[in-house]
């Protein structure tokens, strides 16, 4: 089991006493089928809806545990409606459109499960009245959609060479004031450097970077060893290919990784970071590579970029140069419509580059 699931399976294990039993038996149930992120999403959505129920005087229980299968009988599509909007309103928890419709499909499919699957020793559904059924859900994930938020917000071509070289020099220029954003950046710049190249030149995901050994690398070959999302076969490793424009970074980061980061022999990571207090150098978090990557791209004037932006650049300039089903194969797309995304994209990148050929030859 890849480094993240394994994290979340611990954390599901841990959390999932405190849930009704109704919820664990779904859990259950769904095991086999989604990754233990995934099910640790669905944990915490109940937690919330649980507590608000409680909050609201929906349900008598002291403690989410204990709130009862007749209580989600008894709620209303006004109750569902309050609910939303303390999901849209609240202070604590003020999400976006594409947030709260996740969380309502989590409770669709949790009630779903009750009243459609799941009987009682008399063979009658768990669940009477499935109020969630009344509920519509209207998704927002057209490929036209998503590339629409995406335009402006990605990185272009000749931006992506500038990037990179921006966290191995520009940066420490820009913070030189700061000592210790300078002793970081000099300590850290080749691993950073590295990490945003693989991303732009090869479409990694950022789960994936996390999850990354250094015996996964295939240099000869330009390849990588991942684990990709949504494949439950733990054994097998997908191959992906990198760009030759990530060999000089990789290297360089490869020739200092043991001497700078010091890793004990049992740390099989490829990126590492030295934690406070620490003296040997340990696995990269996802949230350590988000902080990271976000760092940069404020100073070199675009904060909206994250990691996801580059891999979705790294995206967009590929397909111009391949097509739809290479694009998806690299990226470890289930579907080829998520992939379309990037025709779309690509419609605006393909006008702008026939108008700079144009410029040149006149």
């Amino acid at each position: 089991m890849n480094i993240i699931k394994a994290k979340d399976r611990k954390e599901l294990d841990k959390r999932l006493p405190s849930m009704p039993w109704y919820v664990e038996k779904f859990i259950s149930y769904k095991l086999p089928d989604l990754s233990p992120s995934s099910l640790l999403e669905y944990i915490r959505d109940y937690e919330i809806f649980l507590k608000w129920m409680m909050a609201e005087g929906l349900t008598e229980a002291q403690d989410i545990r204990e709130v009862p299968l007749g209580d989600l009988e008894r709620l209303r599509m006004d109750n569902i409606d309050n609910f939303r909007m303390f999901l849209s309103s609240g202070e604590a928890h003020a999400n976006s459109r594409t947030t709260i419709i996740r969380k309502l499909s989590s409770l669709r499919s949790l009630f779903h499960y009750l009243s459609q699957i799941a009987e009682d020793e008399e063979f009658y559904p768990l669940l009477k009245r499935n109020i969630m059924a009344k509920v519509q859900i209207k998704r927002t994930h057209k490929p036209k959609d998503t590339a629409a938020k995406l335009e402006g917000k990605l990185l272009q071509e000749h931006e992506i060479s500038e990037f990179i070289e921006y966290i191995g020099s520009g940066y420490g220029e820009d913070v030189a004031a700061n000592k210790q954003a300078v002793y970081s950046h000099k300590l850290n710049m080749e691993r950073d450097t590295c990490i945003v190249s693989l991303i732009l030149h090869s479409g990694l995901r950022v789960s994936e970077v996390v999850n990354l050994n250094a015996d996964d690398l295939d240099l000869k070959k330009k390849l990588i060893y991942v684990y990709r999302k949504g494949k439950n076969d733990e054994t097998f490793k997908t191959p992906v290919y990198f760009r030759q424009l990530a060999m000089e970074h990789l290297n360089r980061y490869l020739g200092l990784r043991a001497t700078r980061y010091r890793p004990a022999k049992r740390e099989k990571a490829l990126f590492l970071a030295i934690a406070n207090g620490k003296h040997e150098g340990e696995r990269m978090t996802k949230r350590a590579i988000q902080e990271m990557v976000m760092k940069y791209a404020k100073r070199f004037g675009k904060p909206y970029l994250s990691v996801h932006k580059l891999r979705h650049s790294f995206a967009t300039d590929y397909y111009v140069r391949n097509d739809l089903y290479k694009t998806q194969e690299q990226l470890g797309h289930a579907s080829p419509e998520t992939t379309q995304i990037y025709a779309h994209l690509t419609d605006k990148t393909m006008a702008e580059a026939i108008d700079r050929k144009q410029a040149d030859e006149a």
